[in-house]
């Protein structure tokens, strides 16, 4: 026997009509709301207002704010900072490709930098490896395309993309964005991310668990009974050193633009170097004198130079 079934009252229709209108101004007013926030130079000096505690007082002993995430297959490490140069000269040193590759190589891993063909996007031909001295035929290749996405008198936005890296890992961003600030100073935001497959993840945590098992980041998760910090380690601790490495690096090369341009090399190398001695318990790797007769030989390569003895 069928069953019979009487049709919609008025009230269900009502309802239906009503829920169809809830949601369309639910979708309408995220739109709204997406468009309303600010983004841009506006969404930096926001956060540059809301991050002056920060700035003030941290455990760094300079004008930083850092932190990090990690999903399921993807890390981020983010650092806010205030440099001591005008907007001006900021955003002359950093909105050139060339200029990059200055910056890229005083990273230990960084191996060589060259600027491929291209205006915007251009392209950076990098290779990365060990904390050593390395042939280049044993790193990887790392080709970034690098694009200022905005540049104003008052801002400006660089993003640097490299869709595959060594070891099953991808879709490498670094970004700096910069504002002026009212006395004088810059303020940046350094972003620094990669996603990672099965083999890297597998690769990554075996180095975790055995050479890479005291390596820690800068987020203080608690203190223990005596006081001492514990920080963070894994994979958010990895991602922290390197977008620190990346910062240091950032603010050595401009460091070095007051020098005479034969001198600048080594005033970035030594800045480098020194900064990063500054927080021993996260970034020393190597002696002074093995990082700077690298980074001199490293550097004599990548512009075509003759190798240092």
């Amino acid at each position: 026997m069928h069953s019979f079934q009487l049709p919609p009252s008025p009230a269900f229709f009502t309802r239906c009509i009503a829920l169809l209108i809830a949601a369309w101004l639910a979708a309408f007013c995220v739109r709204a709301t997406a468009a309303d926030m600010p983004s841009g130079a506006a969404a930096l000096q926001e956060k540059y207002q809301a991050l002056q505690q920060q700035l003030a007082h941290n455990q760094f002993a300079r004008p930083i704010y850092l932190n990090s995430s990690e999903s399921a297959s993807a890390i981020k490490g983010d650092i806010y900072a205030l440099l001591d140069y005008p907007f001006a000269q900021v955003h002359g040193a950093l909105t050139s490709p060339a200029h990059w590759c200055e910056v890229l190589i005083l990273h230990l891993n960084t191996k060589y930098c060259r600027v491929g063909a291209g205006q915007n996007p251009a392209t950076l031909g990098m290779r990365v490896g060990k904390k050593s001295d390395q042939a280049l035929e044993d790193t990887y290749r790392l080709d970034f395309t690098y694009r200022v996405s905005a540049s104003d008198d008052d801002y400006f936005d660089i993003r640097l993309n490299a869709d595959k890296g060594p070891i099953d890992t991808r879709d490498y961003r670094i970004r700096l964005e910069a504002i002026p600030t009212a006395d004088g100073r810059s303020f940046i935001h350094l972003m620094y991310s990669y996603s990672y497959g099965f083999a890297s993840r597998v690769a990554l945590r075996a180095y975790l668990a055995t050479a890479g098992s005291d390596k820690v980041g800068f987020t203080i998760l608690d203190k223990s009974g005596d006081g001492k910090p514990n920080y963070v380690g894994g994979m958010r601790g990895t991602v922290e050193r390197n977008t620190m490495r990346y910062y240091l690096a950032i603010d050595a090369y401009l460091s070095a633009l007051a020098t005479p341009p034969a001198q600048q090399l080594e005033q970035r190398l030594q800045a480098w170097f020194n900064g990063t001695e500054r927080y021993p318990r996260q970034l020393h790797e190597v002696d002074k004198g093995d990082y700077l007769a690298m980074k001199r030989k490293e550097y004599a390569r990548q512009n075509g130079e003759k190798t240092p003895d």
